[in-house]
């Protein structure tokens, strides 16, 4: 049963009350993303759904369920409060696509902290700018990364922690690095969420800097209600759903599409953190049945350029509904689409600055 039902009546009916209802919100009240993308949906009886699959470098594969991402956030957030930091501290996501990025963004937002996700394959200048405009109290990070950190570190004077997770012993660390090992660090039942309300900030995403330098943009919680409707209702996502957004939460369309708006509803969603190849990609969405896959054109293009006997011999049958997002979908990637998968991608237009989709083709509709 699609979510989409007559766009006229969508639109003739449109209000924002949709998605406050659903979500059980009501003006004044609390309103925390970190806890709305775990412990509601634990509330709701869906703790034991799985809630992320995880492929990455070295054939590792992990399962979490809604009730794991509820207990590492709640694990990841005290840490942090334990170290002192505080809602609106800055602290920064400079990781690769690795299960610990996903549940720190929440703990991050369940302290009422302000997450800041950067691109893992930034260079240390590209790292410094963000940075020191931010005013970046803490840094997230992997030991593969920590070169570029300590290459900037003494022109940051505001950057107080840099909290390693992959780093087993403390042991070779410097200047302000902590160790912190989630697997090894015992799990926090409960804690306390921080109170945000609607206007209480949540993101800090920048621009790419393609005019000038990047530019911050400061998200709310309460960016919450258009991302939560407009995965519904675009994505058109479903309770049965497997989910793959292939965007790295170094960008908007990761962190709004990648973890909130998925979440928000208890889908599960899956993650591919081995680099691009088209086998490596149709082999994932046959493995795990993906239903709705949420991509780029460029990645589209480079599917194509492998050619069509790639695609033919996996079986993509589960796939039910296909968008783009990122930059212009060209026909011919809409054509091919429609022949290889017997589907199109439909296009979605929007900007870091909003937070979520604006314009959009959807489910069903001719392009």
């Amino acid at each position: 049963m699609s979510n989409i039902g007559s766009y006229e009546e969508r639109l003739n009916n449109f209000d924002w009350s949709l998605a406050e209802n659903e979500l059980e919100y009501r003006d004044g009240y609390v309103i925390n993303i970190g806890w709305y993308c775990s412990d509601r949906i634990c509330e709701k009886g869906e703790g034991e759904k799985t809630a992320l699959y995880y492929e990455g470098f070295g054939d590792v594969e992990k399962k979490f369920s809604f009730n794991d991402v509820r207990l590492a956030g709640n694990t990841i957030g005290t840490f942090l409060n334990n170290l002192g930091l505080k809602d609106e501290d800055r602290i920064c996501l400079f990781m690769d696509r690795i299960p610990e990025l996903y549940f720190s963004f929440l703990g991050i937002l369940k302290i009422g902290a302000i997450v800041q996700p950067l691109f893992s394959a930034f260079g240390d200048e590209s790292l410094f700018v963000r940075l020191e405009n931010a005013q970046t109290r803490a840094i997230i990070t992997q030991r593969k990364h920590l070169p570029k950190v300590r290459k900037i570190l003494d022109r940051l004077p505001l950057l107080e922690f840099i909290i390693i997770v992959d780093h087993i012993k403390t042991k070779g660390l410097e200047n302000k690095e902590i160790a912190f090992n989630l697997e090894e660090t015992s799990s926090v039942e409960k804690m306390n969420v921080f109170p945000t309300k609607a206007e209480s900030p949540s993101v800090l995403h920048y621009t790419s800097g393609t005019t000038g330098q990047p530019k911050g943009v400061k998200h709310v919680h309460y960016s919450l209600i258009s991302q939560y409707l407009t995965t519904k209702w675009v994505l058109d996502l479903q309770d049965n759903d497997i989910y793959w957004c292939t965007a790295d939460p170094g960008w908007v369309t990761g962190t709004s599409y990648g973890i909130i708006g998925p979440w928000s509803m208890g889908i599960t969603q899956c993650v591919l953190d081995t680099g691009f190849s088209a086998q490596a990609w149709y082999k994932f969405i046959e493995k795990y049945s993906v239903s709705t896959w949420y991509s780029s054109p460029t990645a589209i293009r480079s599917l194509m350029k492998a050619g069509d006997e790639v695609a033919k011999s996996f079986d993509l049958s589960s796939l039910r509904n296909l968008a783009s997002v990122g930059e212009p979908l060209n026909s011919e990637a809409i054509i091919w689409s429609e022949r290889i998968f017997g589907k199109p991608f439909h296009d979605t237009y929007w900007q870091t600055e909003t937070g979520s989709i604006m314009i959009s083709n959807f489910p069903g509709m001719k392009i």
